[in-house]
Parts: C-alpha cells; sequence; structure tokens
C-alpha cells in the first residue's frame, strides 16, 4: 500500500472532480462535494488535511482507495 499523501483541501477537491464528484457548496471552513451516484463527503478547507481525517473521516466511508487518489491527485 503506498504511503498517504499531504494533500490540501485544494488539492483534494482537484482530485474528486477528475472522479467525477460536484461542487455543492462551502460553510465556512468545510467544502462540500457529491457523486453524481448519491455518495456526499465534506473536506475541511486547510492547507493541509490530517492523514486520520484524509483516511477515515474521507476516503474510507467513500470506497476510494489511496492508490485511486494518488493517481488522480496527478
Amino acid at each position: 500500500m503506498p504511503k498517504l499523501p499531504v494533500v490540501s483541501a485544494r488539492e483534494l477537491v482537484k482530485a474528486f472532480k477528475k472522479l467525477g464528484f460536484e461542487y455543492i457548496s462551502q460553510e465556512g471552513s468545510h467544502i462540500k462535494v457529491q457523486h453524481p451516484d448519491g455518495r456526499k463527503v465534506t473536506i475541511p478547507n486547510h492547507k493541509e488535511i490530517k492523514k486520520g481525517t484524509l483516511k477515515k473521516g474521507i476516503l474510507n466511508p467513500l470506497g476510494i482507495s489511496v492508490e485511486t487518489l494518488i493517481k488522480n491527485l496527478k
């Protein structure tokens, strides 16, 4: 398994757009995105998203692997 990258909210939103997610809204320091199949996630708008938040709070609930994320960050 590859190492989890350090990413910003901006980079993460761009990667999710490549995966088919659409920007819904932003409330304060949180960005909401949704996939056409109904999956939703709220991304904290920080310069650096903590690895635990990225893995357990964003990727795992959406069923996205670290490999898929890394591929779409490029």
